[in-house]
């Protein structure tokens, strides 16, 4: 892609020039982008303008910082500082009456060609000799430096429809351009060093001296910059960095986006199919069209990045993690990376926990979950499955280990009374679910209702449906809006034949003969409960009660811990994960659903990465706890109307016509094509809220170009000649930049 940097003054039609190049090498077939800084185009304010000329579609939006080439409009900017990022294979255009060896010591080692462009187009008629508008002429000067004939000229300058003196004034120029390959070693100058700003008309010589006026007196504020905390980062629960992993794939840099989420989740691919997505319901894009898919874009980045190299044990202190799901697993990845060596416990004879044994495969395919697993394990884990640990043994771990994890999940159902009944008709539904992934169940010609509204139901549901069930029913003594169940697996529920009986709570199970029939009370939503949700309360009116006839009833109700692991006199505390006091030996700490009872994978990933640090902290005083968050970017903080409304990517879905049937996965993600790239343009919808992604908008919009990038993502504000005027604050589409009185 060729680069070039245009530096004029307004009134000489700089930003013009930059369009004619452009639509010059367009006529010629080629992608071309050519845009000025604008708001600062006041007649005879110095302006600049670009161009960039590719083979290829251009993605890039931002300032050119390295240009191949410079044109220069008027003599009086010429100077060194326009060296800054200029590659030396190109050429300096420079608008002069003098001959190219006049700028041997300035562009030395450079290519360099002049035009008297201004003699030029005053000959013609083109603006008058205290405004010339040169751009016309300099076209004629610029095709001939560039390799072009004539004729493209003529193109371009019907294309934009100039006629009159403009096209004599561009062939004079063509014909009268000097061009020289001035002797000596290329002028390099390092980054970050001299000033880059454009030189003020106020200057006192035509080359190199700073302004003698600071015009900063005048301003009773002045701009800052701070980063806020984006609220798809805030309500994360494994605490990700999801605007930073997003920034990366929107640069399509998968890897890069990968290792980001790996800093805090050993768990993208599971959590990028499971997950809730508050971050999604906390987007600011919801404002405006729709939130970023983030929960499709982390699956995306899981599914397509390259996973770094493990880190190997090379600490003393052995660690002990009772219990293999989310959280355990999670302790275990972020202990092993710190370098400690970890031994896992696991009761079963599979790692994954509630992850393998309650989330169908139709969700969660067994070899997304084991390849994260395996990835975990490759940190120099020892597992040792089939080790139920009960009091006894956990006071012995005390013993071995310099501490101990015990996440050992939601192990007592919750049940209903529902009568004197058959054990097998009555069926807790993480027990159905784990029954079914072994292939142990099978309900050919059955009616199933399922009670519950959580993901475990609708789990039970969908999977009954798929080992036969001729009807499925869920029933919730609340309404579909209290459901604590991700809300599309409710609408693939429903979309897959299961039916919903809200506001409804099973009593008691009779028989109508062969058949049993399901006594059900119609309820009604009352007063908050200490949940905050609608307490429901029974319907008092006509046919409050009803039967539903059913063969079998799964139960989805919620879990709770089982303490009977605890020594007698431990207690419980929540910091950082619950520290268990009361014990001899070293700590012990407990954490996920075992402590929490959040009950959702991204929110015991979370737990056992604070506990890996809280160990970490107390045996080496070392504090990995991030520092307090900063305050959070509201809506009203991003500019939205700076952005295009462009609609969300959606993943690809299995149809639910042949998906009722099966346990392939449902969700296929976001699919690439040849034509179009769905993550890549996902990614690019994030506002990046609060986080400066250098769009450059408040350098363009500076109308005194007093804010200057050094290096890269480095702003810089020079307040000796800042007025104060606010314009870069309002222009800042992310509440990056704030004005603070002086």
């Amino acid at each position: 892609m060729t680069e070039i940097t245009l530096f004029g003054r307004g009134g000489q039609g700089g930003v013009t020039l930059a369009k004619l190049v452009a639509t010059t090498y367009f006529l010629r077939g080629k992608y071309v982008q050519a845009f000025g800084v604008y708001a600062a185009e006041r007649s005879g304010a110095p302006i600049q303008a670009y161009v960039r000329i590719s083979d290829e579609e251009i993605t890039v939006h931002n300032q050119v910082r390295a240009p191949k080439h410079i044109i220069v409009l008027d003599r009086t900017l010429i100077g060194p500082h326009m060296l800054a990022g200029l590659r030396t294979d190109g050429w300096v255009i420079l608008n002069t009456s003098e001959a190219p060896e006049a700028y041997a010591e300035v562009f030395r080692g450079r290519r360099v060609a002049t035009i008297d462009a201004t003699r030029i187009a005053v000959e013609n008629g083109l603006g008058t000799k205290t405004v010339p508008i040169v751009n016309t002429t300099l076209l004629g000067a610029v095709a001939r430096v560039y390799g072009l004939e004539v004729t493209d000229i003529e193109a371009a300058l019907e294309e934009m429809k100039f006629g009159g003196g403009n096209v004599p004034a561009a062939k004079t120029a063509f014909d009268q351009v000097r061009m020289v390959e001035l002797p000596g070693q290329p002028i390099v100058p390092v980054a970050g060093e001299g000033d880059e700003r454009v030189l003020s008309l106020l200057d006192e010589r035509l080359v190199g001296d700073e302004p003698t006026i600071h015009t900063g007196s005048w301003a009773s504020r002045v701009p800052d910059r701070h980063e806020l905390e984006p609220p798809c980062n805030h309500s994360c629960p494994a605490g990700n960095d999801v605007q930073g992993f997003i920034q990366a794939l929107a640069k399509d840099k998968v890897d890069e986006a990968l290792a980001i989420l790996l800093k805090t989740t050993p768990f993208p691919g599971t959590c990028g199919r499971v997950c809730p997505a508050p971050c999604m319901d906390a987007c600011n894009r919801n404002e405006y069209d729709a939130g970023i898919n983030v929960r499709e874009l982390e699956r995306y980045t899981a599914d397509h990045g390259k996973l770094p190299l493990p880190t190997k044990p090379h600490r003393k202190q052995p660690i002990a993690v009772v219990g293999s799901g989310p959280a355990g697993l999670a302790a275990t990845y972020h202990l092993a990376r710190l370098g400690y060596p970890v031994t896992l416990f696991e009761a079963g004879g599979e790692l994954g926990g509630v992850m393998r044994t309650g989330i169908p495969a139709y969700r969660l395919p067994r070899e997304i979950l084991d390849r994260e697993i395996s990835f975990i394990l490759r940190h120099g884990v020892t597992v040792r499955t089939g080790a139920r640990v009960d009091r006894q043994r956990l006071l012995g771990l005390t013993n071995e280990f310099a501490a101990t994890f015990v996440a050992t999940g939601l192990q007592e159902l919750r049940a209903l009374n529902l009568g004197n009944l058959e054990p097998e008709f009555v069926e807790q539904g993480i027990d159905f679910l784990d029954h079914v992934r072994r292939g142990e169940r099978a309900l050919r010609g059955l009616d199933v209702v399922v009670v519950g509204g959580g993901n475990t139901a609708m789990d039970a549901a969908r999977s009954a449906r798929r080992v036969g069930a001729a009807s499925v029913r869920v029933v919730y003594r609340r309404t579909r809006k209290e459901m604590p169940a991700i809300a599309e697996e409710i609408d693939e529920a429903l979309a897959e034949g299961i039916q919903l009986h809200e506001l409804v709570l099973p009593l008691e199970v009779r028989r109508n003969g062969s058949k049993p029939l399901l006594v059900c009370q119609r309820m009604k939503l009352g007063e908050p409960d200490e949940s905050g949700r609608a307490r429901p309360v029974p319907d008092t009116g006509p046919d409050a009660q009803f039967d539903l006839p059913c063969d079998r009833v799964i139960l989805a109700l919620g879990q709770s811990h089982d303490l009977s692991i605890l020594p007698e006199g431990a207690e419980m505390h929540s910091e950082d994960g619950s520290v268990l006091l009361g014990l001899s030996g070293s700590p012990v700490l407990a954490g996920g659903d075992f402590a929490t009872n959040e009950g959702t994978v991204t929110a015991a990933v979370g737990n056992g990465k604070r506990a890996a640090w809280h160990i970490h902290r107390t045996l080496t005083g070392e504090d990995l706890f991030p520092p307090p968050a900063k305050p959070l970017a509201a809506p009203e903080e991003i500019s939205m109307h700076v952005f295009s409304r462009v609609p969300r990517e959606e993943g690809v879905e299995m149809p639910p016509e042949l998906r009722r049937r099966s346990f392939a996965e449902v969700r296929l993600g976001l699919v690439d094509d040849p034509g179009h790239r769905p993550a890549l343009v996902e990614a690019n919808r994030c506002f990046s809220c609060g986080v400066c992604n250098q769009c450059d908008r408040c350098v363009s919009y500076c109308p005194e170009g007093v804010l200057v990038r050094d290096g890269v993502g480095q702003y810089r504000f020079d307040y000796d000649y800042c007025k104060g005027c606010g314009v870069c604050s309002s222009q800042c589409p992310r509440g990056v930049i704030f004005m603070k009185d002086l």
